[in-house]
């Protein structure tokens, strides 16, 4: 058995299907809300940029205070409340993320915003990385990537219908309502997690040092650097997804929501089927999964003129991306040992440098003059710097 297996084993959850059931909605509620807070931002950009005075460029450091808050929330906060039952964590966790875009939805001026989005991301990779443990333990451990694969179906249901709603919202009732109906979810999520998940307390041996011993490990940072890096493209892309459809594609602003839909319906696919993958090989999986981004990455400016043609590439964007989530989710379980927590927490702190980097290359290219295109060609290269890192986890894992 790996290790995850083992602390599943050790530690069995009996429940009943009907239960299962119910639990997993909850958790994937709070990715949806976690999805809906993040994504949302990035399709109301330009509407925050003309609020504040300040240019789309330097309006995407938002995007990236978001990403900074999950790559340091998700450890500190794993590590610091490692001995706090699972349910109690997700139930806090989720309260904290609704005040924040509560104080993002009042803030007055663009630092004030930038802090809230910063606050906003600390519970997010700490979320995640628990609600994948719970889930994980809910199933038969030959089924453990696509349990993980439902509670992400959040994440990509946000795509199709939280995000086209808020952005929705945003444009009708002004950007600051959008993070009002963020913040409405996520206590919603706090509520079902408090009636529909049964009290887990941490395992015996949970405390912060064993933890930390994650870090110890060079494969557990090699499957994070394959998840920063080539995870990365993916947000170059949609970090200036309204401006690229707008400009290059020549849609009006109101039919952006229902490209950010077909991405969303692109993600659900992608979210399954990574899971079946991972489920019958992880590294196979995980290789696979790189090599579609770097396809529909690389689609981008081929496709961008067409209407047609860019929206359906933006569905195999979606499905590239989110099919990446459960193969690297449980790569980090099987090998993390008793450090479960902080590895399946780091792992969306590897995303969300994927998320911050892609925002930031993507706008240097632009701000250089290489067109709104341009961030497709920045994917693909990040993409395959993902690859390499794999092959070298592959590699160092055989010997």
């Amino acid at each position: 058995m790996t290790s995850a297996q083992d602390a599943i084993a050790a530690n069995p959850v009996t429940v009943t299907p009907k239960t299962a059931y119910l639990a997993e909605i909850a958790l994937a509620l709070g990715g949806f809300a976690l999805g809906t807070g993040e994504f949302a931002s990035m399709g109301l950009l330009p509407n925050v940029a003309n609020d504040v005075h300040v240019s789309v460029p330097i309006a995407g450091h938002m995007i990236s205070a978001y990403a900074l808050g999950v790559v340091v929330g998700a450890p500190l906060l794993t590590v610091l409340f490692a001995r706090v039952g699972r349910r109690a964590m997700l139930i806090g966790l989720m309260i904290f993320f609704a005040v924040a875009n509560l104080l993002c939805a009042v803030a007055s001026s663009y630092a004030l915003i930038v802090a809230a989005r910063f606050l906003a991301g600390l519970p997010h990779g700490a979320y995640f990385g628990i609600a994948a443990l719970v889930a994980a333990s809910l199933v038969p451990v030959e089924k453990r990537a696509q349990a993980v694969a439902r509670v992400m179906l959040g994440l990509s249901f946000a795509n199709i219908v939280g995000v086209p709603f808020a952005t929705w919202v945003g444009q009708a009732a002004g950007w600051r309502a959008a993070f009002g109906v963020v913040a409405v979810i996520g206590l919603a999520t706090a509520t079902l997690c408090r009636v529909a998940l049964n009290p887990t307390p941490a395992p015996d041996n949970a405390s912060p040092l064993t933890e930390l011993g994650a870090l110890k490990r060079g494969q557990i940072w090699l499957t994070l650097g394959i998840a920063a890096i080539g995870f990365g493209g993916v947000f170059a892309v949609y970090s200036y997804i309204t401006p690229l459809l707008t400009e290059v594609s020549g849609m009006t602003e109101a039919r952006v929501p229902l490209v950010l839909s077909v991405i969303g319906m692109g993600m659900v696919a992608g979210s399954l089927f990574g899971g079946w993958l991972a489920d019958r090989g992880v590294m196979r999986a995980i290789f696979v999964t790189l090599a579609l981004n770097v396809v529909a990455l690389g689609l981008i400016p081929v496709s961008a003129p067409s209407v047609v043609a860019v929206t359906v590439n933006m569905f195999f964007v979606g499905f590239a991306a989110l099919s990446m989530g459960a193969p690297l989710q449980t790569r980090l379980m099987d090998i993390a040992a008793d450090a479960q927590a902080l590895a399946a927490a780091l792992n969306h702190s590897a995303f969300n440098i994927a998320n911050a980097l892609g925002a930031w290359l993507g706008g240097v290219a632009i701000a250089a003059g290489l067109g709104w295109t341009s961030t497709g060609a920045i994917g693909v290269l990040l993409a395959l710097g993902g690859v390499a890192i794999a092959v070298a986890a592959w590699r160092t894992s055989e010997r």
